[in-house]
């Protein structure tokens, strides 16, 4: 048999019922597209999370109140939200730890935030000038806080791009204009450059002011939140780590690193983990939509034990005429497979169509990449081999004689 024998008999045979060929189609698509929609979805998260956290800052080495849990002299997990820590256990890192750029003390909070005709409810950041740059953050307008004016105890802020927005309008000019919190007018003195985010992690929904002025006027304490420590190189963050977690074990006359009332976390161990728990949603996901595919494999090979017994009689003819075992078995072993491959090109469309309408709803982002493309290709193969196999070889094996006696 030709090829061009093979490709007329397959179609003829497919196009015979239409409607049963369309439904036994329609299954491998659903769960294509699923899989392809799923790996896009986890795909779009992973990248997302992971730009989120460049974003703020490199080679960063942050600093945390709270127990830490488990054994080992390098605390790096737990977080809390004791007081334990201080602006002096910033200055203390800044003068003994080697191998730091800089170090940002700051002090977060959430408040009511008014403005002339308007107010809103946003992140509130104590902090002093070396967050800046610690933490990658670009002034659009205006300046950022300098050491001076925490010193002076300056009521000024600097309002991220959403905020701004929120309070006075988009675009708007705000620099020497005045916000009040918690009763007390601050002036603006800067916008940052948008960074992207959403919910309470957008940090375009901020407002920063001098470290100094929240601690006495919002929080009423010396403590601070964090410490966000910018090592020199992304290889000296393991050691930058290490040296801190000495050093404030010393401090707060901790012997044992068990008992430590801080956790010390570099930029890489947020990254790794973010990392590991979005690949392991994303496998979860294509698991789950990948049952839809079992489900369409078992429809095809519902479908083809169909056709071989409807077929029986032409079966029969076609050996009794000198068509070889093989000739039957790949006939049937093709149109199982044509009709994964037909599925798997439309379910690749319908899933890049879903990931395509997610990203430009906005709704959340998804990346499609050449590999899920070609993993759906490949399902889509070895479903119409595994699948249509058993079909195939059985109308292979069929007796002419009784083929030809069926009814």
């Amino acid at each position: 048999m030709t090829l061009q024998d093979l490709f007329h008999e397959t179609t003829s045979a497919l196009l015979a019922n239409k409607v049963r060929s369309g439904l036994t189609v329609l299954g491998i698509v659903i769960g294509i597209a699923s899989v392809i929609a799923m790996l896009a979805i986890g795909a779009g998260a992973s990248g997302s999370i992971q730009s989120s956290i460049q974003s703020i800052g490199s080679n960063l080495v942050i600093v945390m109140p709270g127990a830490q849990r488990g054994p080992g002299t390098e605390v790096s997990a737990g977080r809390g939200s004791s007081e334990t820590l201080t602006a002096d256990d910033a200055t203390a890192i800044a003068q003994n730890v080697t191998d730091v750029a800089a170090v940002a003390p700051n002090i977060s909070t959430r408040e009511q935030v008014v403005a002339p005709g308007t107010n809103t409810n946003t992140s509130v950041i104590g902090t002093v000038a070396a967050y800046a740059a610690v933490r990658d953050v670009t002034i659009a307008d205006g300046s950022f806080i300098t050491d001076q004016q925490n010193q002076d105890l300056a009521r000024v802020a600097v309002l991220g791009p959403t905020t701004r927005d929120d309070l006075f309008g988009a675009g708007a000019s705000v620099v020497g204009k005045s916000i009040r919190i918690k009763g007390i007018d601050f002036k603006i003195i800067g916008v940052t450059v948008p960074k992207g985010g959403s919910g309470f992690n957008n940090v375009d929904d901020t407002i920063y002011i001098p470290l100094m002025v929240a601690q006495r006027f919002l929080v009423g304490g010396t403590y601070v939140s964090t410490i966000s420590v910018e090592a020199t190189s992304a290889s000296a963050m393991q050691d930058v780590q290490n040296q801190i977690t000495t050093l404030l074990l010393e401090r707060h006359h901790i012997t044992n690193a068990a008992n430590a009332d801080f956790s010390v976390l570099n930029q890489q161990d947020i990254l790794s983990a973010a990392s590991s728990v979005t690949n392991t949603l994303t496998i979860l996901l294509a698991s789950v939509a990948g049952i839809s595919l079992l489900v369409g494999g078992i429809g095809i090979m519902n479908m083809m034990l169909t056709t071989v017994t409807e077929r029986m009689r032409e079966i029969g003819l076609r050996r009794a005429i000198g068509a070889k075992k093989s000739d039957i078995n790949v006939q049937f072993l093709v149109e199982a497979v044509l009709l994964t491959l037909v599925g798997g090109i439309i379910g690749i469309g319908l899933g890049w169509g879903i990931s395509y309408t997610i990203s430009a709803l906005n709704i959340m982002q998804a990346s499609m990449s050449f590999m899920s493309i070609v993993l759906a290709f490949g399902v889509s193969a070895i479903i119409g081999v595994v699948f249509g196999y058993y079909p195939a070889r059985r109308a292979s094996r069929l007796h002419p004689i009784e083929a030809l006696r069926y009814e």
